[in-house]
């Protein structure tokens, strides 16, 4: 696929900018769609997600797969930590259940840098998770995106 023009809103951010960035985001990953979710990355988009390496919008998308096979019934809230010129911190918190049907709780931060189109250029994963009872469970809008009245990570306290 070619590279999009651009993709709003572009750096530098504001609060409002980026916050609006980060939905676009969580409203992405929620469709767990790989195919569109890489097209938010440069073609050479650099990651680090936990100890795994990744480059480019092909080994994204594989990722994705990989990721998305493994975590069922995904469902994943992000919020904007911090921002600064091209430079959006995230802070991020994911429910998934397993093939066995074992319910787990990921929390984590994300760095993010974008290049000029709004395109970004390198994600900085930190994550850790834990099992989690289906009582526990705090997410429980259908796949796809969060409805706007759901709570978000700051009213759970996560």
């Amino acid at each position: 696929m070619s590279e999009p023009a651009t993709r709003p809103p572009l750096p530098p951010f504001t609060e409002q900018t980026a916050a609006q960035k980060v939905r676009m985001a969580e409203d992405a990953w929620n469709t767990r769609d790989p195919a569109r979710v890489a097209l938010a990355y440069t073609t050479d988009s650099k990651w680090r997600n936990r100890a795994e390496f990744i480059t480019g919008r092909a080994e994204i998308e594989a990722f994705l797969r990989r990721k998305w096979a493994r975590e069922l019934d995904y469902r994943l809230i992000k919020e904007l930590w911090t921002c600064a010129g091209n430079r959006i911190a995230v802070r991020f918190a994911y429910e998934y259940r397993d093939d066995n049907g074992f319910w787990f709780r990921a929390y984590g931060n994300e760095n993010w840098e974008f290049d000029a189109n709004g395109l970004m250029n390198r994600r900085i994963a930190s994550i850790n998770e834990h099992p989690i009872a289906e009582a526990d469970r705090k997410y429980h809008w259908p796949l796809g995106r969060r409805p706007d009245d759901h709570p978000g990570l700051s009213d759970f306290g996560f």
